[in-house]
């Protein structure tokens, strides 16, 4: 079976989390093989093979694949190139904004061969249109990694997001998507609040406080913030009610 036809016997290896989980959960079976970080559904049982960054391309090749589902920006162009090299076909998404995620999406479920849209896809454009224009916007930086800091910037999904529940993070308009900032500089932007996701980097309710003293800060879920899969189904309430926790 190539991709694209009925899906029956397909074999899917994954190397982005959120496709992951997007799969598993519409075509049980499917997937033969999935990276280390890969940790949704929680009774996934496939083939590990190594983290997005560093795929283990032999063990890749060797579960004969008829299809290898890539992010650009989660895995790397020379482990993508050694892939088609050995003659396995590898479908790379970009995802930028929520109407790219869910065009995205479809592209992968229906190159795996999955014949009917699944039900939690339809749930998230729902869920997604029913987000109510927000007022002014909120002011945010919203750091993703500590050591050293760096924010979202320019042409991200996690920013789209968060400008669609009313959030603008001050560094969007930067010349890179993810600038490295001098945390002095992070205090001096003027921000009204600080986002702080679980993943990349697992912020805690610490490091708010300590590294921004006396700014509101929202501790978010890094899956409702980045992943783009079954999770964007309720994403909006979750990061909706984290935000306005802190910004009473």
């Amino acid at each position: 079976m190539r991709p694209g036809g009925t899906g029956t016997g397909a074999r899917v290896v994954s190397l982005v989390p959120s496709l992951t989980e997007a799969v598993a959960v519409t075509a049980p079976g499917l997937l033969v093989g999935a990276t280390d970080w890969c940790e949704r559904p929680a009774d996934l049982d496939v083939v590990r093979i190594g983290g997005t960054k560093n795929p283990d391309v032999p063990a890749i090749t060797a579960l004969r694949p008829d299809l290898v589902i890539a992010n650009e920006e989660e895995n790397r162009a020379p482990d993508i190139a050694a892939l088609r090299a050995a003659g396995t076909e590898v479908l790379v998404t970009e995802v930028r904004t929520l109407d790219q995620a869910f065009r995205e999406l479809d592209r992968v479920l229906r190159a795996c061969g999955v014949p009917d849209r699944p039900r939690w896809l339809d749930e998230a454009e729902q869920a997604w249109a029913a987000v109510e224009a927000p007022g002014p916007p909120v002011t945010a930086v919203v750091p993703i990694w500590r050591r050293p800091w760096m924010v979202l910037g320019r042409d991200t999904f996690a920013g789209d997001l968060l400008a669609r529940l009313g959030v603008r993070h001050l560094y969007s308009a930067h010349p890179e998507r993810y600038p490295r900032v001098p945390l002095d500089e992070l205090r001096a932007a003027g921000a009204d609040l600080v986002v702080l996701p679980d993943e990349p980097y697992r912020f805690t309710r610490e490091d708010g406080p300590e590294a921004f003293p006396g700014a509101a800060a929202a501790l978010v879920s890094g899956r409702h913030l980045t992943w783009y899969g079954p999770s964007l189904a309720e994403a909006p309430r979750v990061l909706a009610r984290a935000l306005r926790a802190a910004h009473r």
